[in-house]
């Protein structure tokens, strides 16, 4: 059995993937997802669903719709959770959204547009009181805090939420107001994150929301809190993944959106949740895409590549050992001794035999353990799932 007969099997350790919804984007990729021994994690739409709502508003000086309607006109172009929860909720609340110009998107800060003839900043309160001259007192911006920590909604206190604020500034006057916005826990977070330490692979959460919110859920999953870390910028997440990977570690990064594309790229193996249903910035980056979006499949997908490389150093085994054999007998080792000799049709049957072997062998990886015990979805599980991921 050659070499490249082997590399020539790599289609059956890529199918079982594809079967659990991991689009594995190469055989390499299985191999690097073998040793990692560090995973990083993103916040919002990886450890949580991506799926935010708006709690609670706070104005300085205007109506509360107000700030609203200058936020969702920023927003409207964006893709971020946050913003799909700001443009939702003034939907709902039938706002008449003015049209924008010259828009910028600053990935892990904001957005920024002019709205009525002014600027308006969306984003967190660094970035939004950076951009205007006139500056809110620490006063004003401890008095919006306040008013935002009332919540109506008695699930919002519930340790399984996450609560961002965006600020929203304008030209001339600077912050004039702050949004809550709070993302429920994904259900296989928790789990997810035990199954990952108890195989020995340290787990870190790397966030650009403020430090409330990523302690909260960090504390909440089991992640150590030297590991969690917030208030980042795309480019310090990418900055931390290669220092860990100074420190020896092979690092897997696991995000969904824009934000986190350079950690992706960054880290030896990126994994990118299917969060929506076109490619985005996170899946082009991402060597492996979890086209389920449970955060559950980076376990099937370390368990696939383990399993995997069990099996490619199984073939290459046996190719190894035949070849040491076969070889100095074809050569006619035996004959002087045992007058044997093989016969072309002999030496056909026993490659093909060999072949046979490494298939079946590679086949057998469909019916590894992990896969074959997965835990089917009970019926409230297909019922908040959309029927193109059911059937």
């Amino acid at each position: 059995m050659s070499f490249m007969s082997l590399q020539r099997h790599v289609t059956f350790y890529l199918k079982p993937g594809a079967k659990r919804g991991l689009l594995i984007r190469g055989g390499d990729v299985l191999e690097r997802l073998a040793g990692i021994d560090a995973i990083v994690l993103d916040k919002t739409g990886t450890l949580t669903k991506g799926k935010p709502v708006v709690t609670s508003i706070a104005s300085l000086a205007y109506d509360e719709m107000e700030i609203l309607r200058l936020a969702a006109a920023v927003e409207r172009t964006a893709l971020h959770p946050i913003a799909n929860a700001i443009t939702k909720e003034a939907e709902l609340c039938k706002l008449d959204i003015p049209t924008t110009s010259g828009q910028l998107t600053q990935p892990g800060f904001g957005c920024l547009a002019e709205v009525d003839g002014r600027l308006v900043a969306v984003g967190n309160l660094d970035w939004v009181h950076d951009r205007f001259e006139t500056k809110a007192s620490p006063t004003e911006l401890s008095d919006l805090g306040k008013r935002l920590e009332f919540v109506p909604s008695s699930e919002a206190s519930s340790s399984n939420q996450s609560k961002s604020i965006a600020y929203i500034g304008r030209e001339g006057e600077g912050i004039i107001g702050a949004i809550a916005i709070s993302d429920v826990l994904r259900d296989d977070a928790k789990s997810t994150v035990d199954r990952l330490q108890q195989e020995g692979i340290a787990t870190y959460i790397l966030s650009g929301d403020r430090k409330e919110a990523v302690e909260g859920i960090g504390e909440t999953v089991g992640i150590r809190s030297e590991n969690r870390r917030s208030s980042l910028t795309p480019q310090e997440k990418a900055g931390i993944i290669s220092t860990l990977q100074g420190e020896g570690h092979r690092v897997a990064m696991v995000g969904d959106g824009i934000n986190d594309a350079p950690s992706l790229a960054a880290a030896d193996v990126g994994i990118a949740m299917r969060t929506h249903s076109k490619e985005n910035a996170a899946s082009d980056a991402a060597s492996v895409v979890l086209l389920g979006n449970r955060l559950s499949q980076v376990v099937d997908a370390l368990s696939l590549s383990k399993a995997t490389m069990a099996k490619v150093h199984q073939n290459l085994a046996w190719a190894v050992a035949y070849n040491i054999v076969a070889i100095p007998v074809a050569a006619g080792a035996l004959l002087p001794q045992f007058d044997f000799a093989m016969t072309p049709s002999l030496s056909g049957g026993l490659m093909a035999l060999s072949s046979i072997f490494v298939v079946s062998n590679s086949l057998l990886l469909q019916l590894h353990g992990s896969f074959q015990k997965a835990e089917r979805p009970g019926p409230d599980d297909l019922k908040s799932r959309p029927k193109s991921q059911i059937l």
